[in-house]
């Protein structure tokens, strides 16, 4: 969720070609509205981990777990794509990029064998090149952010996106460097590299704020009706068609219904965010310490047999999983957290490896 701090300079362009200053905006420039989504979004991530483990055994969570599954990446990907446009590859953008979004995935990745390896007894192994757990969006938007300047150099770039992720999943690539999801979520990043943050006005009226509930929830209703149909690996954007046991055209034809369905919800999501300050607005500018952190603490849970206790009590296990990963995500966020992580979490570009800049005239 490099949404914060690593997005300085971009955030700094979006505010010079904003029209007029977004009503409630803080007098430090920054939209309420899109800090209270980032957070908003990274509490729905937690809530997702932590269901993941009871959509086995329960139809109404599954329903309820597909649904936040077909929207909340796509959204925060696209919210990345938005603040992705004042990317020109420029070498202070090069070196941020590096200590705020490659830096930590190699000590994360460091850190999730670690833990593995600790609550599971197994052996501590280390491939950087296979992305552990969730850390696969961190070097997904390493390499989202560096295509940048291709896709604002072609034409139709949405189209020619979307071509490469439902060719992404006609093929039998290996999970080096998450390049199934890399190219499969690529769509919603490049979508997001053409909106302005006056698009989103568009959905916030009365009209969207009143439908989008029962889009929300329809889609819920449908789902649970479908649950025991459901397969969640549609839904991570790993699998190819053969691994999902479908032909070709079967395959693209899902993929496009799944597009659609998401960018509804999508729509939905956003038409419901305060666009006031809220009380987690300031959150909003810290997602990145709750996203990575909180998975350590879901696969200590799920070694010690948390959440199979935690099922014996039916639906009433999702309600309260929901209602810790609200609390885990707003501990995580906290300044004293963030004070103690951001040598980890939001590390500087060391200035020894900074070249220096020669003055006029010298050879």
């Amino acid at each position: 969720m490099t949404l914060s701090a690593p997005l300085a300079p971009l955030r700094r362009h979006l505010t010079q070609t904003r029209p007029h200053p977004p009503s409630g905006s803080a007098s430090s420039g920054r939209d309420p509205f899109f800090d209270n989504a980032k957070f908003l979004l990274v509490v729905l991530v937690v809530i997702g981990h932590n269901w993941a483990a009871l959509v086995r055994d329960m139809e109404t969570v599954k329903a309820a777990y597909a649904v936040v599954y077909l929207f909340h990446m796509p959204a925060f990907i696209l919210l990345c794509g938005l603040f992705s446009r004042g990317f020109t590859g420029s070498a202070e953008q090069i070196r941020t990029l590096i200590a705020r979004v490659l830096v930590p995935y190699l000590v994360f990745t460091v850190a999730y064998k670690a833990c593995y390896a600790l609550v599971s007894g197994a052996s501590f192994t280390l491939t950087p090149t296979e992305p552990t757990y969730l850390l696969w969006f961190l070097i997904a938007l390493f390499l989202w952010r560096l295509t940048v300047p291709v896709w604002q150099a072609v034409r139709f770039p949405v189209a020619v996106s979307v071509a490469l992720s439902l060719a992404a999943g006609l093929t039998g690539m290996g999970y080096d460097l998450a390049l199934p999801r890399v190219l499969m979520f690529l769509p919603w990043f490049v979508l997001g590299l053409q909106l302005r943050p006056e698009h989103f006005l568009r959905i916030r009226t009365r009209a969207m704020r009143r439908w989008a509930p029962c889009v929300l929830l329809g889609t819920v209703a449908v789902a649970y009706v479908l649950a025991p149909h459901i397969n969640a690996n549609w839904l991570y954007m790993r699998a190819n068609h053969a691994e999902l046991h479908t032909g070709s055209l079967a395959y693209v034809a899902m993929r496009l219904a799944l597009f659609g369905v998401s960018a509804a919800l999508i729509v939905a999501f956003f038409a419901l965010v305060p666009g006031r300050r809220t009380a987690f607005t300031a959150l909003g500018a810290a997602t990145m310490f709750p996203f990575l952190v909180h998975g350590l603490l879901v696969q200590a849970g799920k070694a010690y047999g948390v959440y199979e206790l935690l099922a014996r009590l039916g639906a009433t296990a999702a309600v309260l999983l929901a209602l810790l990963s609200v609390a885990v995500t707003l501990v995580l966020s906290s300044a004293p957290v963030r004070r103690v992580l951001r040598p980890v979490v939001e590390p500087r570009f060391p200035r020894s490896l900074t070249p220096t800049t020669r003055a006029a005239g010298d050879s």
